[in-house]
């Protein structure tokens, strides 16, 4: 018998694209509520409870709800794609190529929390230095980004493609959380293994898809002698043995002029670029990505397919 899987929030953003993933295939059996009823509490709840695997597409609020309706049924597995539950020590971290252990967890776990797309850039480039002892914990860490307005859901898709709106969106790019105080923010710090919240300073620009992640470092301020080469080399040692994160050789990073944000689109992996002055003291990590691929629903589905291969 094939799988059941339940979209909760299969209408919106994230929830349409997962849908899309999985709309061609026969191993699963997809169950689906009706748009006019999804505020139907005792529907969703049917619907939550005859799943193997619920994958939520919801904000905070409503995913902490679904888990509530499903606390009792251990037969229902829940994959979670808002923030609410991405810091919680109860639910497994959903990006399996942050440790070698990682794709285990997701397989055995009964609760997956979906990684952010602007952590996942983050927490990829970050992670893998803290573990192999070349950041130190209380580095000062900063983090750039740029992402397709996609990210924001179906109201920012409207500020930004209708211009009939009063709120329409007209900038190219634009620079928010101004406050650095991100909701991302904690997910960094505790994925990425580090003492001090990093300093997040995220902007959308003017193209629907695509995702940059920059981490600038000082090299004289990281642990031992270190050099581009050598933290490229433990990025590269980090990832060995899979096929969703490439690190991209030095030679060919050096060779480029420039990197696209929407080189990624529609494909769901991630490309890490280590890029250094000419002096050996300053390197930059970038992380290239879908930000509705690697980024959220892409993720989703490699997830729910690590689960149902418990």
């Amino acid at each position: 018998m094939a799988p059941k899987i339940f979209i909760d929030g299969e209408h919106g953003t994230t929830g349409l694209q997962i849908r899309q993933r999985l709309a061609e295939r026969r191993d699963l059996e997809l169950l689906s509520i009706p748009e006019a009823e999804r505020r139907n509490a005792a529907m969703r709840e049917d619907l939550l409870n005859s799943a193997d695997i619920a994958i939520l597409c919801l904000p905070d609020d409503a995913s902490k709800e679904a888990a509530q309706m499903t606390a009792a049924n251990n037969n229902v597995r829940l994959l979670d794609a808002s923030t609410a539950f991405r810091v919680h020590p109860d639910w497994a971290y959903g990006f399996a190529e942050m440790d070698k252990e990682q794709a285990d967890k997701i397989r055995s776990a009964r609760h997956v929390s979906n990684p952010g797309c602007y952590p996942t850039g983050a927490v990829g480039l970050i992670r893998p230095l803290r573990a192999a002892g070349i950041l130190p914990e209380a580095y000062p860490v900063s983090v750039n980004a740029v992402s397709g307005y996609t990210g924001g859901g179906k109201g920012l898709i409207a500020q930004m493609e209708d211009e009939t709106r009063e709120d329409h969106i007209t900038a190219p790019n634009f620079l928010y959380g101004l406050s650095l105080s991100h909701k991302h923010v904690p997910e960094m710090k505790i994925h990425g293994l580090l003492a001090r919240a990093p300093l997040f300073s995220p902007s959308v620009g003017r193209f629907p898809q695509g995702m940059i992640v920059q981490v600038p470092l000082f090299v004289e301020d990281l642990e031992g002698s270190q050099t581009k080469e050598s933290i490229h080399a433990a990025l590269v040692e980090h990832y060995a043995g899979q096929d969703i994160v490439e690190v991209v050789p030095l030679e060919q990073s050096a060779s480029l002029a420039r990197i696209d944000a929407v080189e990624l689109v529609g494909k769901d992996t991630m490309k890490l670029f280590v890029f250094g002055s000419a002096d050996g003291k300053h390197v930059n990590l970038v992380a290239l990505l879908d930000n509705l691929g690697k980024g959220a629903s892409g993720a989703a589905v490699q997830n729910m397919d690590l689960m149902l291969s418990a």
